[in-house]
């Protein structure tokens, strides 16, 4: 089906339907006026309506949407302070890539990045290269043209006769990965799980790599079940394929959750820019980085790490300007909102933060498993984020029949399988940010403990439909 292809839903409704579509208070003036002016809802309609009509017409029609606070799928920032908000509210006109017309909203985007070269370790947060994307997604393709250009550059007599590129990384990578492939014509090498490794192995890594790879990413928290990829064990591995082979393959860190939670929480995990083979991270403000969707980062090594033909010079509004985001015009908003939350809490606060999001994540893990339904895959010590599944005895309900009772309730907790060699695990996956405080990890749990009785009276599981399982890929 085509994208927005009409459905049963989009029929337009009757006069009668128009006629009650409208509060009569939203009139305001006069009642019965906002009653009859009730517009179309798939074409544009023909004349305007009073302001107050037609916030009431949307925020209505929003209710419907899930509890964005209760929503346990995303990573994504639910909850900001309302001093933020206004900020964001007074940045929403500024476009970013305006450095001349808005060079403070320029110095915060730099200083930003001078902070995160900074918090990662950079051999010299100064000259350290980066900036702000639109989230992760267009940070992690970014970094990969980086190391696809540099490869190519390395290869000019072979490519692209008679090489083609490859990128090696974990079956669990986040699908923007796939994309860059897809886009770029880069060949992907997967690693797949094995038994309980739900993550890249380094040496599997290596055995994938030759004379065409690009590069390995490293995922530094997983998004199937929060958990860190070894990366200074890849590194290593990396660091001996070199002296038996020759090839200098460099790593990208796709730090979208854990690079705004290690620094704070595991600061002697070696991880960042402290490894030499660590070409470039990136990490999503909008995620751990505690600031609304959407904004990411991605930071080189080195200048030398970013190829200068991919950094294009602007002559924009009578300024002349580099930009290497593939994005152009953007609000500023977000950027603000980071700098912001940088200058509020520090790394004091920071780590304040996401300790009480990991001590919630381990707290309620611990509290599922003594249900006596549940196998852990993961307790949340790492990311503050756990997987689970249906212990092999329970047979009367599968995850799926879990994460649809929860919904009920108004929680949004993800059920889905994962991917080769592990399709026969399905989990449900918990997200704890900012903002999912004990408080709600209990009313969490007591709506579980009040499900199961109805789900072990169950015959068996409910079919499941095959697009039941819900997204994860936040």
């Amino acid at each position: 089906m085509p994208l927005h292809q009409g459905s049963a839903h989009s029929k337009e409704p009757s006069p009668e339907q128009r006629r009650l579509a409208l509060n009569p208070f939203y009139g305001v003036a006069d009642p019965v006026a906002g009653m009859e002016a009730a517009p179309p809802r798939h074409r544009m309609p023909d004349g305007p309506l009073p302001p107050n009509t037609a916030y009431g017409l949307v925020h209505d029609e929003l209710m419907l949407d899930g509890n964005a606070r209760l929503n346990l799928a995303t990573f994504v920032t639910t909850w900001m302070e309302p001093e933020a908000g206004v900020l964001m509210g007074e940045c929403l006109d500024k476009n970013m890539i305006d450095k001349d017309e808005y060079p403070r909203t320029a110095e915060l985007e730099r200083r930003c990045v001078s902070m995160l070269a900074d918090l990662w370790h950079a051999p010299d947060p100064a000259t350290a290269m980066g900036c702000s994307t639109t989230g992760s997604s267009e940070a992690c393709m970014l970094a990969a043209l980086a190391l696809k250009r540099r490869w190519s550059a390395r290869n000019a007599d072979r490519y692209p006769a008679t090489a083609r590129p490859n990128l090696v990384m974990g079956v669990n990578v986040q699908i923007c990965w796939e994309k860059f492939c897809t886009f770029w014509e880069v060949e992907p090498r997967l690693v797949p799980m094995e038994g309980d490794r739900f993550h890249l192995d380094p040496q599997a890594a290596v055995e994938l790599c030759d004379e065409n790879t690009i590069g390995v990413v490293g995922i530094l928290g997983s998004t199937f079940d929060g958990s860190y990829e070894p990366i200074e064990e890849l590194c290593a591995a990396l660091d001996d394929l070199q002296k038996r082979t020759g090839l200098d393959i460099p790593v990208h860190v796709d730090g979208a959750s854990g690079a705004m939670v290690a620094p704070f929480l595991d600061e002697d995990l070696v991880w960042d820019f402290r490894l030499p083979r660590v070409a470039s991270i990136n990490t999503s403000g909008h995620k751990y980085g505690l600031v609304y969707p959407g904004v990411g980062w991605v930071l080189w090594r080195s200048p030398e790490n970013l190829p200068e033909e991919l950094v294009f010079r602007v002559n924009y509004l009578g300024g002349d300007m580099p930009t290497f985001a593939l994005n152009f015009s953007r609000p500023g908003a977000q950027v603000v909102a980071q700098y912001y939350t940088f200058l509020r809490l520090g790394r004091r606060g920071y780590r304040a933060v996401q300790q009480a999001a990991r001590d919630v994540a381990c707290g309620l893990a611990a509290k599922i498993e003594e249900l006596g339904d549940f196998r852990l895959l993961t307790r949340g010590d790492q990311l503050p984020v756990f997987a689970l599944t249906t212990k092999p005895e329970v047979t009367a309900y599968d995850v799926f029949d879990v994460s649809r009772r929860l919904r009920e309730r108004g929680w949004l907790v993800p059920a889905y399988t994962f991917p080769a060699h592990r399709e026969d695990l399905a989990v449900l996956r918990i997200v704890c940010r900012n903002g999912f405080s004990s408080d709600l990890a209990e009313l969490l749990l007591e709506d579980l403990r009040l499900l199961l009785p109805e789900l072990r009276a169950q015959p068996h599981p409910l079919t499941r439909n095959e697009n039941a399982a819900t997204s994860f890929h936040h």
